[in-house]
């Protein structure tokens, strides 16, 4: 009864700590943008590289792929050139109908966090992003381009 106590007392532990750690990372906010763009040290990376960020939006059922679509092409677009980013494409996977994967660029991982902040603070992204509600599920990956890419 004692061992099963305190293995008990050892996971509420581990529990509690994981959701302090998961509080305090939700009032810090959104983590900032790794080391990415020019003279990163990473082997067979360009050493002019952009920071390049791949994002996957997969709607969340009750939403609307459409709608996202129509977002994008009607407002966001536009609002990336505003706020510095370089779209290099948007892409609709032909084998997930609810998902929008895209490939900004940004001189640096200053740049795109610069960038992002002046987004997400535009009045007319506000707008937009209120008037289009779609909920997605975003997930994304910084990359750098390799010293044989044609693209840097």
């Amino acid at each position: 009864m004692q061992r099963f106590m305190s293995v008990s007392l050892v996971a509420i532990g581990i529990l509690a700590g994981a959701a302090a750690a998961s509080a305090q990372t939700a009032a810090r906010g959104p983590q900032p943008t790794p080391a990415c763009g020019p003279n990163l040290t990473i082997k067979n990376t360009d050493k002019q590289s952009r920071c390049f960020e791949l994002r996957t939006y997969t709607v969340r059922e009750g939403s609307s792929i459409d709608l996202l679509h129509s977002r994008f092409r009607d407002h966001t677009t536009a609002l990336f050139k505003k706020h510095g980013m370089t779209v290099i494409g948007y892409w609709q996977p032909v084998a997930k109908p609810d998902t929008l994967i895209y490939i900004l660029a940004y001189k640096d991982a200053a740049a795109r966090d610069a960038s992002w902040a002046a987004f997400n603070a535009d009045p007319e992204w506000v707008k937009t992003r209120t008037e289009m509600q779609v909920n997605v599920q975003v997930e994304n990956t910084f990359m750098a381009a390799t010293d044989y890419s044609p693209m840097k």
